[in-house]
């Protein structure tokens, strides 16, 4: 870190504080859009914890989803070589550009990540084979989207510290058998260890949101949890599988994946799987699922 940044960092308030906070949207007749899910935090306590979370040095960099005013983009820039930050509202940037004139190692990317071509934007702005994270206070709307799309991307990342709703969080954790554990759980788990680090009440945000959160830390794996013969099918299978939590896995996918007339078929898949069909989605292991997608694919593909 240079002695400029340190000397610039010293003379700067801390953005995530409740009266600062107020300060910068009054500057800016800033008001909260329920469309875009902003909930801004004002702990810098909380806002250090997620930066520790993702484990980052001097020499890392740091991708930011939803920068807000640039509370947690200014605690990241203090830490790592380069932040780079995408912010779908427009009304931001002229906030950004003052709160985080402090900070030359940011760069905000005016732009919808959803739409973002987050591959080239990793190329322009860091270094080949650089230490990378994603750490992002993610809006409630769309942490499912953008999650998936970080983890599909098959990005050179570490992993992905995120501040989502606590809830998600635990549905994403969670282990087979218990009530959390469905395709989510799956789906993220297949590309990422994934834990639960840190829960954070309501209070600590502007506005308020009516749930608590928690930040999740997803540690991606060098390669997929399991091996299947048809990645595509193997998500088409365990969706399936959970279409109704009521119904055990030969009713879902019966009813789901293909038709009762293959019926036959899918007891024969379970059956080589070794998979009782009286057993329910939220009991398979992610192994066991892979298995089961294998012998389906091997029986109902034409």
């Amino acid at each position: 870190m240079n002695n400029d940044l340190t000397n610039k960092e010293t003379a700067h308030k801390d953005i995530a504080t409740p009266n600062r906070t107020k300060e910068i949207l009054k500057k800016y007749g800033f008001n909260f859009k329920k469309s875009l899910g902003q909930n801004f935090l004002i702990d810098t306590n909380v806002l250090r914890n997620i930066v520790d979370a993702a484990n980052l040095d001097e020499t890392s960099g740091a991708i930011e989803i939803g920068p807000g005013i640039g509370a947690l983009t200014e605690q990241l820039a203090k830490r790592v070589d380069q932040v780079v930050a995408f912010e779908i509202d427009q009304r931001l940037l002229p906030v950004l550009k003052d709160t985080l004139s402090p900070y030359d190692n940011v760069q905000i990317i005016h732009s919808d990540v959803l739409k973002a071509d987050i591959n080239e934007a990793i190329k322009a702005h860091f270094k080949d084979g650089q230490d990378l994270m994603v750490v992002a206070n993610l809006p409630y709307y769309v942490t499912t989207p953008i999650l998936m799309k970080l983890l599909e991307l098959k990005l050179p990342i570490r992993g992905i510290v995120v501040m989502i709703q606590a809830e998600v969080a635990e549905r994403i954790a969670a282990k087979p058998g218990t009530k959390d554990y469905g395709s989510l759980s799956i789906a993220a788990q297949y590309y990422a260890e994934a834990e639960k680090v840190l829960t954070v009440p309501a209070s600590v945000f502007v506005p308020q949101p009516r749930v608590d959160s928690a930040v999740l830390r997803l540690t991606i794996r060098q390669k997929p949890a399991v091996e299947v013969i048809d990645e595509q099918y193997f998500f088409k299978v365990f969706h399936a599988s959970f279409a109704n939590r009521r119904k055990t896995i030969l009713n879902n996918l019966v009813h789901n994946l293909a038709s009762k007339s293959q019926k036959a078929e899918i007891e024969q898949a379970l059956a080589e799987a070794d998979i009782d069909p009286k057993r329910r989605g939220e009991t398979l292991s992610i192994e066991e699922f892979a298995k089961l997608s294998d012998s389906l694919y091997k029986i109902l593909q034409p």
